[in-house]
């Protein structure tokens, strides 16, 4: 048996349970065993990449009990790019927060590993009840980091995030019970198999549980109507939690696609007239709703709150979409998205800070900063040569004749209003004229509006932004790059995996050995 898969679940379990225990004053300690927890998974969910990479699907089972009695985890190609992208994830919204945003609050490298413990169990799953075991894990852990630091925006915008968290949890367990009584099996393989054999009073039943299982994920996506949470949540965090944040309403967008895939039948299955004729129109919304919210914010945080849920739009139609080619542009463009509003946050972060600093000085951009900006809103946008573009266009060449006519105007106008929004807060954050700096020290002459850039008075008003999340920033921004310089290949990757996820048989092959669809 391949333990292997095991541990990127139990690497962040055990560290979150050390750091637990780790007296509060040790704070040098924590972060050390934080950093080491945190930058194994990269090289570990390298290794499972490449063993993905080979089309076969790892099955672990828990305590060596077989499918459908135990619990199994499994590997393939889409879990494995998805545990790839958390570890990156990680690392830089690790190497960001540094110690300032650590000492804000208490228990803070604890709470990211069960973060990241949950993200990587929802990954791995092949059942129903652990992704809800898993799906709780890492939203309680969300929960503290998401207030972490305290401020009344935060305890506010906290409080809805747990209310509307805690009500989709709810029906997920109703979903999951109706489901079981249904079938017998929550393992997502047999689940299908069950499924496929129901009687045909049953039906209407197994349809509503899925809807509703559908609806819970879309919650966590951020999907029309229930996205009001996301944009107020994501800018009241901290910049590196929102960078980590930023792969969270893909956790949504992959248990659709997961359950879907594997439980309801994909194309011919039994969620397809709710996913064509609710959730595409919804998807479609929702992009509208991003674009304009993007449009009428004031600050990068929220700005990029929405761009957010404007990805989840266009993932959400994907997936509405239930072919081949359509999920494997929603993985590019996943990736894509996910890179870029993580560095967008981190930037967010060194260019607004959330407390003025004591000295009254004004943080001014860089050129460093200014071409961070650029890179992270281009591929953000979808203008080209970047990853978006190639995302969007992967995305619209799927799209299926009779949605022509209603995606893309949508995602071309979402575009203009996108790039307006980011012209707009670009000007403000990039091109700040010396008389805007709201906070100039009372030494600097009253009538020198427009003091020359070398003046010392100026000169002492202005800080740079904070190097490390910069750099941090630039990391994940580089993602962007390689994804637009390795086209191809990652294309190739994910049309593979969306293949693979599609073909249910040879999940059953490997879960279940000798039963057949």
């Amino acid at each position: 048996m391949n333990h292997a898969v095991l541990l990127p679940i139990l690497v962040p379990m055990l560290a979150g349970a050390l750091l637990t225990a780790l007296p509060a004053q040790r704070l040098r300690a924590q972060r050390i065993v934080c950093a080491i927890a945190t930058l194994l998974l990269v090289p570990l969910a390298l290794v499972l990449l490449r063993q993905a990479a080979t089309g076969d699907i790892t099955v672990y089972a828990l305590g060596n009990w077989p499918a459908p009695f135990g619990i199994v985890l499994q590997l393939d190609r889409t879990g494995a790019m998805m545990l790839a992208l958390t570890a990156v994830l990680a690392v830089a919204a690790l190497a960001a927060a540094g110690e300032a945003t650590a000492r804000q609050g208490r228990h803070f490298h604890a709470l990211f590993q069960f973060q990241l413990m949950g993200l990587n169990g929802a990954f791995l799953t092949g059942d129903l009840f652990n992704l809800f075991v898993f799906f709780e894990i890492l939203l309680i852990a969300s929960y503290a980091l998401l207030v972490h630091g305290a401020g009344r925006a935060r305890i506010g915008a906290g409080l809805h995030y747990v209310i509307l968290n805690l009500v989709a949890s709810s029906f997920f367990l109703v979903a999951i019970g109706v489901l079981y009584g249904l079938s017998g099996t929550l393992n997502m393989a047999h689940l299908g198999l069950r499924l496929a054999g129901l009687p045909q009073q049953d039906l209407p039943l197994a349809v509503a549980a899925g809807t509703m299982l559908m609806l819970v994920f879309a919650v966590k996506a951020a999907l029309f109507p229930l996205y009001f949470w996301l944009p107020r949540a994501y800018a009241s965090a901290t910049g590196p939690v929102a960078a980590l944040f930023a792969i969270m309403t893909k956790v949504g967008i992959y248990a659709m696609l997961r359950c879907d895939a594997l439980s309801f039948g994909g194309p011919q299955g039994l969620l397809g007239p709710f996913l064509h004729d609710w959730v595409f129109p919804l998807a479609l919304v929702t992009l509208a709703i991003g674009a304009v919210g993007a449009v009428a914010t004031r600050t990068l945080r929220a700005m990029t709150g929405y761009l957010v849920v404007a990805s989840v739009g266009l993932l959400s139609a994907c997936v509405a979409m239930q072919t081949q080619a359509g999920w494997a542009g929603a993985m590019y463009y996943l990736l894509s998205t996910t890179l870029c509003t993580a560095g967008l946050f981190l930037l967010a972060d060194a260019l607004e800070p959330e407390q003025p600093r004591e000295d009254g000085a004004l943080v001014t951009a860089t050129r460093f900063a200014g071409l961070l900006y650029l890179v992270g809103v281009v591929a953000a946008v979808g203008l080209p040569p970047l990853s978006g573009f190639l995302g969007k266009v992967m995305i619209l060449r799927a799209t299926p004749a009779p949605w022509i006519p209603a995606l893309w105007p949508a995602v071309l106008v979402s575009g203009l209003l996108l790039l307006i929004a980011v012209s707009r807060t670009g000007t403000r954050l990039l091109w700040r004229l010396p008389h805007e700096a709201e906070r100039v020290p009372e030494h600097v002459p009253a009538g020198d509006e427009y003091l020359d850039e070398d003046h010392p008075a100026l000169a002492r008003a202005r800080v740079r932004p904070d190097r490390r999340k910069l750099a941090c920033c630039a990391l994940l921004l580089a993602g962007n790059v390689a994804l637009t310089v390795c086209a191809r290949p990652v294309s190739d990757y994910v049309a593979e995996a969306a293949a693979q996820m599609l073909d249910r048989a040879a999940y059953l092959r490997v879960v279940l050995p000798g039963q057949r669809e």
